[in-house]
């Protein structure tokens, strides 16, 4: 495939010098080049003349779309548009890029600071957006990115400071029961949303009632969430087959919830200091090594529901009531210090075939296990410890030790090497290779999150060095 940078302008020798050596190098460019363009009509005219593997380089500068306007990347594919510096173009008005009918195009490194919408169109696929600093207007019920299109990737993006209601980034769908497919959610700081409604101002929602039956094949992975406050959903899941990993939610008032939908994995996050946990509703969810310490909420919910399951063809206003948990697989996980641990609800319809397996709950108030009705649970090597009752727990589901845990500096409740909850796991029918650090679990496994080991943790809690434009 030909490659061209369009980088429009004279004086070589100068403009080299403006070029950063990795687009340089990324581009394959000689070490003179042209100057970037720098104005939205040249950027325009780059767009339209552009073919499949041309990069446009967009001069550091503020530029305002005129009302009405937009950056028209309609039709076009295989193109890359990037600001001159990370955050060094700035691009204000009502619009930015419209991306109707694109593919493969990838907008990198604008500070993004519209009025309206972004959108991913469906019928746009491959759209990537990645290493901007994005903070629209904070205007209520403005949705900040949104995403209908296919195989989209959000990356290595910062959202932040609004306080009114809003998402940062909604993902949605053609038509009004589909979604968007396999979305890549990947090393995003979302940072102060400070909206104070009861709720409409998630960091993510990913899907909508409607969709709630519909597989989106996303994944959200490696991003950083601080100071998430505008919902109790941080993370709102709304359709099914999803993959939440290896998060970290720290200081926010919400949480992560599967709100709608079925088959979807919780793994590996971390939610620290903040007050909601993570909370289910719908069929056949795995919640497996989450660590959750020093929340003020409630820590972990198996939620009833005023439905036993959703179906298509229900209305919008049924389709809104909440689906009880059934047959989920709840593993692996350490829920310390916690005002609530592990909960459940009082609506019609009960929680049902759940199993609660080889998990540590550590809390000095209330109940370590406060269930209301359940059907068909599975509890068994569970460890519980501290001055909290136990609660609702049959008493062979669980042992009362002290699992000998040590926090580390970077926050972590990991087992110390007299623990004896080393290598007493008891379930064998749920595959679970590594641990929320990333070691090998082995054949025998340990209770918790965390598997004993004395190398250094593979994946730790994310700070924002770890995330955002600058990532690597």
């Amino acid at each position: 495939m030909r490659r061209r940078t369009f980088l429009r302008g004279s004086l070589l020798g100068a403009a080299a010098a403006a070029v950063p050596l990795d687009t340089l190098l990324a581009t394959g460019a000689a070490a003179a080049e042209p100057a970037p363009v720098t104005s939205l009509s040249a950027l325009q005219s780059a767009i339209d003349r552009a073919v499949p593997g041309d990069r446009i380089v967009v001069a550091d500068g503020t530029y305002t779309v005129p009302s009405g306007g937009a950056i028209d990347v309609s039709g076009r594919s295989g193109i890359t548009i990037v600001s001159q510096s990370r955050g060094g173009a700035v691009l204000r008005g009502e619009r930015s890029f419209v991306l109707d009918g694109a593919s493969a195009v990838t907008v990198s490194g604008f500070s993004l600071r519209q009025s309206g919408t972004l959108t991913i169109p469906a019928g746009s696929t491959g759209i990537r957006l990645t290493r901007n600093d994005i903070q629209f207007a904070d205007v209520d019920g403005l949705d900040w990115v949104l995403v209908e299109g296919d195989d989209a990737k959000i990356d290595r993006n910062r959202f932040h400071d609004r306080t009114t209601q809003g998402i940062f980034l909604v993902v949605d769908g053609p038509g009004t029961t589909e979604i968007a497919q396999r979305l890549h959610v990947y090393k995003n700081h979302f940072a102060r949303h400070g909206y104070t409604g009861a709720n409409g101002g998630e960091a993510i929602r990913l899907g909508v009632s409607s969709r709630a039956l519909s597989s989106a094949q996303a994944i959200v992975e490696y991003n950083l969430f601080e100071h998430c406050d505008g919902d109790p959903e941080a993370v709102s899941v709304k359709s099914s087959d999803n993959t939440i990993r290896y998060n970290t939610l720290r200081d926010s008032q919400g949480g992560i919830v599967l709100r709608h939908g079925n088959r979807t994995t919780v793994e590996g996050n971390h939610l620290l200091g903040g007050k909601e946990g993570i909370r289910l509703y719908g069929n056949d969810h795995l919640v497996v090594n989450n660590h959750l310490a020093g929340l003020t909420g409630r820590a972990l919910v198996v939620g009833s529901g005023t439905t036993r399951d959703h179906t298509a063809g229900e209305t919008t206003e049924q389709r809104r009531g909440n689906d009880a948990c059934d047959r989920a697989v709840i593993v692996h996980n350490t829920l310390r210090g916690n005002k609530s641990t592990l909960s459940g609800e009082t609506r019609a319809y009960e929680p049902r075939d759940v199993v609660v397996a080889d998990n540590l709950l550590v809390g000095d108030s209330g109940s370590l296990v406060a269930m209301g009705a359940t059907t068909g649970f599975t509890w068994q090597g569970n460890i519980l410890w501290g001055a909290a009752a136990d609660g609702t727990i049959p008493a062979d589901g669980r042992t009362r030790v002290d699992p000998r845990l040590r926090q580390d500096s970077d926050g972590v409740f990991r087992l110390a090497a007299d623990s004896p909850a080393i290598g007493a796991a008891t379930l064998a029918t749920v595959s679970v290779p590594e641990d929320i650090d990333g070691h090998a679990r082995g054949t025998v496994r340990d209770i918790g999150a965390d598997e004993y080991a004395t190398t250094a943790p593979l994946r730790r809690p994310l700070t924002p060095t770890d995330v955002g434009p600058n990532a690597s």
